[in-house]
């Protein structure tokens, strides 16, 4: 059997194929789609690392959300591109199918399931702070062996984080039950978390100090820049949208916008945030608060009602980043199993509530447990490598579908390529060069067994090796 490790899908048939088979519901419109971007783009992000990223670029936070923010519109132009082309499950996994070929499909698959599931799991532990900080206010205290994972806090006996197990069961059980429930859920918690935020700018605003924006970049460029770097997670979730083309109405249509329009309002709130939080406190006073820089910001504005209901928004931003992430992976997860490279019963879709039932409690138990059992550092590169990659990958695939398949239909078409996605490329690469090589080493790791795996079952079990031996 000769093998092939650059055989690609045909995008005709793939997307007929995905109108005939397993009958996922279409439900979400622009509305919805926008609001599934910004939820799982709103969440740690501005409740949490730009305490961590202001602690790195001074003031000059805002510069480096731009500069996220910029790789991050490069390579959403190639997104929405294949949004509209390509509207099938999957996200950059299955683009890389019909460009690149099945093993760097894989790879970049096997790369997702990395980056979303600790991305959950990483989540779901700062959830579980925010809840217990809410329920100290209250005079209420969980056992400490249930409040964080084994050896997770120095000084106490922690066995097991149970807020943090909980929260993703509960969003879990929701994701299993259909896409309808879900998106309602979402969309309110959205809702929220914006009135928050935008709550949070229209009062900041009156105590910014100018003053404590001097000097503007302390660390000089290279603080920007490795702000950047660690502020790019929290972008994570715009390409989380295009998971969704499956369940879209009009998907050549609505993805597109979806993806734009989040990324765009996100990038807006995150500089302003960022502006007035280092305008209302000098960036020094954030160290030792870095998990909670916003509210900490409106305390020290004297505004500790309001500070309380921020913690209250970060609960409910984190909940829908999980809801998110944890959604977008599992419909990689069904999309690389319904190609034959993962077991058939990932793919298996409920009868009565019509989604990938089985894989997303799979999923949703082994994130609960690890965001339970694991004291997670350094989450944030690696989450953050791997998003990086999918970016590098799209960019890749687009100029190269746009120079193989110039005349397929496209609803959405990604401006002067090939310039556009190239600087995406060079952007991607140039932050990525900016990690610990510790990062490197645990994601080349996560890659090589990833290859271990495709070469002993994925090849052999994928629909088009069975299709080539008939």
């Amino acid at each position: 059997m000769e093998l092939d490790l650059f055989r690609r899908k045909n995008v005709r048939s793939l997307i007929d194929n995905s109108l005939q088979s397993q009958g996922l519901k279409r439900e979400l419109g622009v509305w919805d789609l926008t609001l599934l971007g910004i939820g799982a783009i709103i969440g740690t992000g501005i409740f949490v690392l730009t305490g961590t990223g202001a602690l790195k670029a001074g003031p000059g936070l805002m510069v480096s959300f731009v500069i996220a923010g910029l790789a991050c519109a490069f390579s959403a132009l190639a997104y929405a591109e294949f949004a509209s082309t390509v509207p099938v499950s999957g996200s950059v996994y299955t683009y890389s199918y019909v460009t690149l070929g099945e093993l760097a499909a894989w790879i970049i698959g096997w790369d997702m399931v990395l980056e979303y599931l600790l991305a959950v799991s990483a989540v779901s532990s700062g959830w579980s702070g925010y809840f217990q900080s809410l329920l100290g206010g209250f005079g209420l205290k969980l056992p400490d062996a249930l409040t964080a994972a084994p050896g997770a806090v120095p000084g106490k006996t922690t066995l097991f984080n149970l807020p943090a197990f909980l929260i993703v069961m509960l969003i879990t059980l929701l994701l299993s039950r259909g896409i309808k429930e879900s998106k309602r859920v979402n969309n309110v918690m959205v809702l929220v978390k914006i009135g928050v935020v935008l709550l949070f700018i229209l009062i900041g605003v009156f105590y910014v100090k100018p003053a404590n924006w001097q000097p503007f970049a302390p660390f000089g460029a290279k603080g920007i820049f490795t702000a950047a770097a660690i502020v790019f997670s929290a972008y994570l979730g715009f390409d989380a949208v295009s998971t969704a083309a499956e369940e879209a109405r009009d998907p050549a249509r609505t993805l597109p916008r979806g993806l734009l329009y989040s990324l765009g309002i996100c990038t807006l709130l995150y500089m302003v945030v960022s502006a007035i939080m280092t305008g209302i406190i000098p960036y020094q006073q954030i160290r030792g608060h870095e998990d909670h820089p916003v509210s900490l910001a409106l305390k020290i504005a004297g505004q500790n009602w309001f500070a309380a209901f921020v913690d209250l928004g970060a609960i409910v931003g984190m909940t829908t980043v999980m809801l998110v992430i944890l959604y977008a992976q599992t419909r990689v997860a069904f999309a690389m199993s319904r190609d034959g490279l993962l077991p058939a019963w990932f793919s298996r879709v409920h009868k009565k509530y019509r989604t990938p039932y089985s894989v997303t409690w799979l999923l949703g138990i082994i994130a609960g447990l690890i965001g339970a059992l694991v004291p997670i550092t350094q989450i944030a590169e690696l989450v953050n490598i791997g998003t990086l990659f999918a970016f590098i990958m799209v960019s890749v695939s687009v100029i190269i579908l746009r120079k193989t398949q110039p005349d397929l239909p496209r609803g959405f078409r990604c401006p002067a390529v090939p310039f556009v996605p190239a600087a995406s490329i060079v952007l991607c690469a140039f932050l990525m060069s900016q990690l610990l090589w510790i990062t490197w080493t645990a994601f080349l790791i996560w890659l090589t067994i990833g290859l271990i795996v495709y070469f002993t079952y994925s090849r052999k079990h994928s629909t088009l090796n069975a299709s080539n031996t008939q």
